[in-house]
């Protein structure tokens, strides 16, 4: 089975809001063997989605719209649909009854437009939408083909898709998909792609190989279609086998998860101090439910002044080497390691640009340091790009040499 989804609202089309159920509906999708044929987004406009729709429709077996369900006017998913599937909207007991509870403890929301929320196609299928008050409303056509319009609020549709959505289609679905990724570092994607070429030629037609490459990471996933698990993870291992010497990771994680497992399996903590990446780290490290099991904080050292003063770094060595050196970084490393009393510390200090650059240490140099009790690995790395791909790739780099000392 395929299926298309349809996001609709302006907002997504000027920027003013990131797309990010899509991502979530295409993975959980995937999940149980649905493939994700298209992703389309609309205007707010009647005939850009009813177009879109019926579009979709010919083409594959599922379509999910979100948003549009809201009371305002500019709200019309719902009346494009009605008028679409040849139905008229009257007022449903059920949603009136949840919208009323929903806002008992706040009356002044319920108004002529909050009523309008209880009518729905006189012709769908009305799920529960047990955190928000616009109604999923659900056809299956007489073609057998499967429509469902979920609100745009991503934690509206995130509890959509699983109490109501994914529950009617792994009914439906028959076809297994299997993924199974490995994630390297250090080595170009086109010398990589030649290094494998014979493995990926041999490759059947219904097992695919595809690149993602971000931030000096590649991660190699392998998809098999309508077949056995088993055949699609060894192909993994003779993958991982090929690539041995940049292999980082074998599972489709992210890297700090992957971090955070390996420290807590160890019983060990990791603290940061941070100048040119201003607190991605502490933003990567603690993004995970469970982090507090092994991240215990972090000091944004920008200044030399925080450098000399929190993490006491010796003044001498900054006006000396200066604040992007290798001397300062490990500095920086022991130092939160100490005031924290952490087992690991991870420190960047470097030059993200667009000024500051010197022809000894031009925009791009970053010094990165990972410590323990026992030793410090330093390493300077040679950056391009703007200042938050620079300030990125650092982040992302540091993590990827963290995971492979641990």
């Amino acid at each position: 089975m395929r299926a298309e989804i349809i996001t609709i609202g302006d907002e997504l089309l000027i920027g003013q809001v990131v797309d990010t159920n899509s991502a979530f509906m295409a993975e959980q999708l995937n999940n149980i063997g649905i493939e994700l044929y298209q992703i389309t987004s609309v205007h707010d406009d009647a005939a850009h989605i009813a177009t879109a729709v019926m579009d979709a429709l010919s083409r594959v077996d599922i379509v999910i719209t979100t948003g549009g369900l809201g009371p305002t006017k500019d709200d019309i998913t719902k009346h494009v649909l009605c008028e679409l599937m040849g139905a008229k909207l009257i007022p449903d007991a059920s949603v009136e009854a949840h919208v009323r509870n929903l806002y008992k403890d706040r009356p002044e929301v319920l108004n002529a437009l909050t009523e309008t929320q209880w009518l729905v196609p006189d012709n769908c299928k009305v799920l529960p939408n047990r955190v928000g008050s616009a109604p999923l409303m659900y056809w299956h056509t007489p073609e057998g083909k499967h429509l469902f319009s979920l609100p745009g609020v991503p934690y509206e549709m995130e509890a959509a898709m699983r109490e109501q959505v994914l529950p009617v289609l792994q009914r439906e679905s028959t076809e297994q998909i299997t993924h199974r990724t490995i994630m390297v570092s250090g080595i170009p994607e086109s010398k990589l792609a030649l290094h494998i070429a014979d493995f990926e030629n041999a490759l059947p037609d219904n097992i695919h190989l595809a690149y993602l490459p971000k931030n000096h990471t590649i991660r190699l996933r392998l998809s098999g279609y309508g077949v056995p698990a088993e055949r699609v993870e060894e192909l993994q291992r003779k993958l991982m086998a090929l690539t041995k010497q940049w292999l980082i990771a074998t599972e489709d994680k992210p890297l700090e998860v992957l971090i955070g497992e390996k420290l807590k399996a160890a019983g060990k903590t990791i603290a940061t101090a941070e100048s040119c990446t201003g607190g991605k780290l502490a933003m990567l490290l603690n993004k995970h439910a469970g982090s507090s099991a092994f991240y215990k904080g972090s000091v944004i050292a920008y200044s030399n002044e925080v450098k000399e003063h929190v993490l006491k770094v010796n003044k001498d060595y900054l006006e000396k080497y200066g604040a992007v050196s290798e001397q300062v970084v490990a500095l920086m490393a022991y130092g939160v390691m100490k005031l924290l009393d952490t087992d690991y510390a991870i420190a960047t200090s470097g030059v993200a640009g667009p000024d500051g650059g010197t022809p000894e240490k031009p925009v791009g140099t970053v010094w990165i340091a990972i410590a323990n009790k026992q030793k410090v690995y330093t390493e300077c790395l040679h950056l391009r790009g703007n200042r938050n791909a620079i300030t990125d790739t650092a982040a992302t780099l540091t993590l990827v040499r963290l995971l492979s000392q641990l």
